[in-house]
């Protein structure tokens, strides 16, 4: 069976990650690329704004609420010398908002985390959430979900200098890490029901755990892990392949939001012109040594 391009990525930035000589760790982004990126993005027609009402009531107030995090260094890092968010996510975020209100800049940011998502949305404290968010069933219920934009796996993170973690299969009677309100306990509960499972509320406090050795490994989404190794710390490897199911990452919107179709129809857009392409590799190809660029998930 062919390899997916989203596989051969990941595949291809694992061995060089496995090498350390190669790696491109703590490769800053390049801010002028990402922003002239943004700068060029398309821009919605009035007729196509008028055709959502999540779409216009963004166009009217003059500003989109984003929900998102500013501290993953390749989805979403906040640059505290000019104040600007940059990475895959806060690109697709940015793109977005520049297609509706005619400039990326005017986000108005909350923070969130994987137990907040749901709630900003429902008490409407946010237009959307962006920010690694897994399509899931159970989150389906809640509220609605545009995309999905990227796709990603789970994977398993082991400081550098442990040698009997070497896969899934080795966590059996092991303290691993996850994040409380993401999909890691219930893939642990499938690949490793006899494994020690700790949840942590961030994804930060999570490596810190492991770090520290309060736990043995952390699993989580892969393209998480991939952001960690990024930092070039050196102090933790990935064990194995990624594993498990493709799993989807959607924008977060009320539920029963018509914004659903219009961001489709933006990510279609995006996708088409290239744009998909070129912000995957100055946020993320160009950083982990990826060269191939994935192919963009399929939109409903």
């Amino acid at each position: 069976m062919p390899i997916p391009s989203i596989l051969k990525s990941t595949v291809v930035a694992l061995a060089i990650a496995s090498t350390g000589s190669l790696f491109a760790q703590g490769t800053p982004i390049n801010a002028a690329a990402f922003d002239a990126l943004v700068a060029q993005g398309p821009v919605a027609d009035a007729a196509t704004i008028a055709s959502s009402t999540w779409a216009t009531k963004i166009k009217q107030g003059g500003t989109l609420r984003l929900g998102g995090t500013q501290t993953s260094n390749l989805f979403s890092l906040l640059n505290e010398k000019d104040g600007k968010a940059r990475g895959f996510d806060a690109g697709v975020a940015q793109l977005l908002t520049r297609y509706i209100l005619g400039d990326g800049g005017k986000v108005q940011f909350t923070q969130v985390n994987s137990s907040t998502r749901e709630q900003v949305l429902i008490n409407n404290q946010v237009d959307m959430v962006l920010a690694t968010y897994s399509i899931t069933p159970a989150r389906a219920e809640k509220i609605s979900f545009a995309g999905p934009y990227y796709t990603s796996q789970a994977g398993v993170l082991v400081k550098s200098n442990n040698n009997t973690i070497n896969s899934t299969n080795d966590l059996a009677g092991k303290k691993v890490a996850t994040q409380a309100g993401s999909t890691g306990p219930a893939i642990l509960a499938q690949v490793a029901p006899k494994a020690t499972v700790q949840e942590f509320q961030t994804h930060q406090e999570a490596l810190d755990g492991l770090r520290q050795g309060r736990v043995d490994a952390y699993v989580t989404d892969h393209t998480l892990l991939l952001n960690a190794l990024s930092l070039g710390t050196g102090d933790a490897k990935l064990a194995g392949a990624p594993f498990g199911a493709q799993d989807p990452y959607g924008i977060g919107l009320p539920k029963g939001s018509d914004g659903v179709a219009f961001i489709n129809g933006f990510l279609k857009k995006i996708q088409a012109d290239g744009t998909w392409a070129k912000l995957w590799t100055i946020s993320i190809g160009q950083r982990t040594g990826s060269t191939a660029v994935p192919t963009p998930p399929a939109l409903p």
